[in-house]
């Protein structure tokens, strides 16, 4: 997850890639519409193959937390 952070000023606070502007959701919904890696990587150049195992990393990281429901109004 080292290559995600999140800073207040960048994005609105959204994570990101280390050193871009480049949203993991981002990333990550190129991949659930079925793009490969190598179209990721074309269409941004910045980024390397480690940066999308870190979105996925990090998208699977966040699915291990336990949510609590609550009903509201």
């Amino acid at each position: 997850m080292g290559r995600i952070v999140v800073q207040p000023d960048v994005c609105n606070g959204r994570p990101v890639i280390e050193g871009t502007r480049i949203a993991a959701h981002t990333v990550l919904d190129f991949l659930a519409a079925g793009d490969s890696r190598e179209e990721i990587l074309r269409a941004y150049p910045s980024l390397r193959d480690e940066d999308i195992d870190a979105c996925l990393a990090f998208a699977s990281r966040l699915l291990e937390s336990r949510y609590t429901l609550e009903q509201a109004a």
